[in-house]
């Protein structure tokens, strides 16, 4: 995935209209170097790609391709973790659709309050507008609070909760869900107008085998989902990712 661009770039010639349904693939960074896992988790915690040796995983947030354009606070390696009781949810949801020729692709599990903090801190520079055209071209920046795009808390920040997208099997090419994983806009919804058949096939694909093991879908995000008997419902960690 290309480094975040400046305000004055050119627009990417594969960025489309604001007018139309945002880019399908989520952008990716260059990989990080591997980093060693600090192997130090809280209790209850684990590493999401040893509970899911198949999954695919791309921390959008360790680099800049997200929706800040930079490194966010409190993931100090690309890992994904998770509570226990959501890893092994998603390790049977990952064995479902191995049966019908997927594997899941998580972008963001859990996520420190420090991360949460760094995107309050962002929204409030409203100057600030490097990756509009990529993730949020259709919404003013200081309304993502009050659209529901942003809160001072996260459900992240529980452990439960994942952002993911389906692949296919054999290739990992990713499955064309109408929008990209962190795209800020009503094109993101469950439910959207304005997507193809096929594409409103994928979401409901996996939304169903989320929900078949378990999870609870976001409406406002289709790649968002939370265990619904999460283990820590009131309790917000703050721990680094490493």
């Amino acid at each position: 995935m290309p480094k975040a661009e400046t305000p004055k770039a050119e627009k990417p010639k594969t960025e489309t209209p604001k007018t139309e349904t945002p880019k399908t693939e989520t952008p990716q960074p260059a990989d990080a170097a591997p980093v060693a896992k600090q192997r130090r988790l809280p209790k209850g915690f684990v590493y999401a790609d040893e509970a899911i040796p198949t999954a695919r995983f791309h921390i959008g947030y360790y680099g800049d391709g997200n929706f800040v354009g930079e490194r966010i606070d409190g993931y100090r390696a690309p890992l994904a973790i998770l509570t226990a009781e959501a890893a092994q949810a998603l390790k049977r949801v990952e064995e479902d659709l191995e049966r019908q020729g997927y594997a899941l692709k998580i972008y963001d599990a859990y996520r420190p309050q420090k991360a949460v903090d760094h995107f309050i801190r962002w929204s409030k520079d409203v100057k600030d507008t490097r990756m509009k055209e990529i993730y949020y071209p259709q919404v003013n920046k200081k309304d993502l609070f009050k659209l529901g795009y942003l809160a001072s808390k996260s459900g992240h920040s529980r452990g439960s909760t994942v952002d993911l997208t389906l692949v296919d099997a054999k290739t990992g090419e990713e499955a064309d869900m109408g929008g990209i994983v962190d795209f800020l806009g009503p094109v993101s919804s469950h439910g959207a107008k304005g997507i193809t058949q096929a594409q409103a096939a994928n979401r409901k694909r996996l939304k169903q085998a989320m929900e078949k093991r378990g999870f609870k879908a976001y409406s406002k995000e289709w790649w968002h989902y939370t265990l619904a008997k999460e283990p820590y419902p009131k309790k917000y960690f703050d721990f680094d990712v490493a």
